[in-house]
């Protein structure tokens, strides 16, 4: 334990995602020992940050406006809907290239052991999304895991009956994995997205 503001920093630091005691401590000797001009910097972008950003009033991604630069894009493609958990996921996306329609940010997964229901997510916003009829195709790009897989089957179920084509990105062994490495529900989904082969 240190004294005073020190600790009070590490406290800080450790209360990030990600950021354990040591890489807080860590953080905070390196803020100590770092020049006092890059320090302010660093927490002007972040009072900055806190009262510029906001989420954007369409697809809940990150903005510094009333919409993200995506949604304001006319190139965009209307008729296609990437739904994604959380902001970052966007950027995700739009890093392959593959992807020129809009998104919508849940703002999480259905997770009960963590007592986060749909009621809690962003649902009622995309249903007024998909109610005008302008989207054709929903691509849930859920994360691949027990909340991710949960989301997307009740998102599937929920928009069935409204006529859309609703897809989830593949998932399955990645580039230079090996099979042995591979877990039982990784290689089952492989097997199940298997495609032919053009020779």
């Amino acid at each position: 334990m240190y004294e005073g503001v020190v600790q009070d920093l590490i406290d800080e630091l450790g209360r990030l995602p990600g950021v354990g005691p040591k890489s807080a401590q860590r953080i905070a000797f390196h803020l100590l020992q770092a020049d006092q001009t890059d320090v302010r910097r660093l927490a002007q972008v972040l009072v900055e940050v806190k009262d510029k950003v906001r989420f954007c009033r369409t697809c809940f991604n990150v903005a510094e406006a009333e919409q993200c630069r995506i949604c304001l894009d006319p190139r965009r493609d209307l008729a296609s809907l990437c739904v994604v958990e959380e902001p970052k996921d966007v950027l995700a996306v739009e890093k392959t290239r593959e992807f020129r329609g809009r998104y919508h940010v849940l703002g999480g997964a259905i997770s009960p052991i963590e007592g986060i229901g749909p009621d809690d997510l962003r649902v009622k916003e995309l249903m007024v999304r998909l109610a005008d009829g302008t989207v054709t195709e929903m691509i849930i790009a859920t994360d691949p895991n027990l909340e991710g897989e949960a989301t997307a089957t009740y998102l599937a179920r929920l928009i069935k009956p409204m006529g859309l084509r609703v897809t989830r990105l593949a998932s399955g062994l990645p580039v230079g994995g090996d099979l042995e490495y591979a877990d039982e529900v990784t290689l089952g989904r492989a097997f199940e997205g298997r495609r032919l082969l053009d020779v």
